[in-house]
């Protein structure tokens, strides 16, 4: 029981603050050259406290994007911007102009005293379709070169099929034996019985 009291205390000085005043999404989806929107949500009394979104893995480490200002101003920075809205008690981050570079962990935050309040957000940058006009001006762009992830989408569904029909098929084949095995030993025990 005395291991459960130090939890609390590490993560404070660690630097992490455990979100139960912050909630986000944990994943969230974009397109390449598109936008995406993450939308996180605060207790009521962290209103008037500035908000941030911030790129990287580590806490303590991450760079902070763009912070609100206090009030409910939109801010942008780069391709980038923070809306807070404090009637709703959450913020809203709108990234533009999407990157495969732009896929990392991010953290929705709240500025405070002592440790900042945050929760981690993983974004990833699917790639953008091939219009006809990009395939025809440039001949080299084919379909095995686009994503590699397509095929291995197809090996993750098909493989269980293939086993599920595999597995199927050696059970069906059992039975088979095993009902004419059965019928060859009422065969032979019927004559001379």
């Amino acid at each position: 029981m005395p291991l459960l009291t130090l939890y609390p205390l590490l993560f404070w000085l660690s630097g992490y603050s455990i979100a139960t005043e912050i909630t986000g999404p944990t994943t969230v989806n974009g397109l390449e050259r598109g936008s995406l929107t993450v939308r996180c949500v605060y207790s009521s009394h962290w209103e008037t406290y500035l908000k941030w979104w911030c790129r990287g893995a580590v806490w303590r480490d991450c760079k902070i994007l763009v912070k609100t200002d206090g009030s409910e101003q939109e801010v942008k920075r780069d391709r980038v911007s923070i809306k807070d809205n404090q009637k709703n008690h959450t913020f809203t981050v709108t990234m533009e102009d999407l990157m495969k570079t732009d896929a990392d962990t991010y953290w929705c935050g709240i500025e405070r005293t002592g440790s900042d309040n945050g929760v981690p957000v993983q974004v990833t940058i699917d790639p953008a379709p091939v219009t006809p006009e990009e395939t025809s001006s440039s001949p080299t762009l084919t379909g095995h070169h686009l994503d590699n992830r397509h095929n291995l989408l197809k090996l993750s569904v098909l493989l269980p099929l293939i086993f599920a029909i595999l597995l199927l098929l050696s059970v069906a084949a059992s039975l088979l034996a095993w009902r004419m095995m059965k019928r060859q030993q009422k065969g032979t025990a019927a004559p001379g019985g």
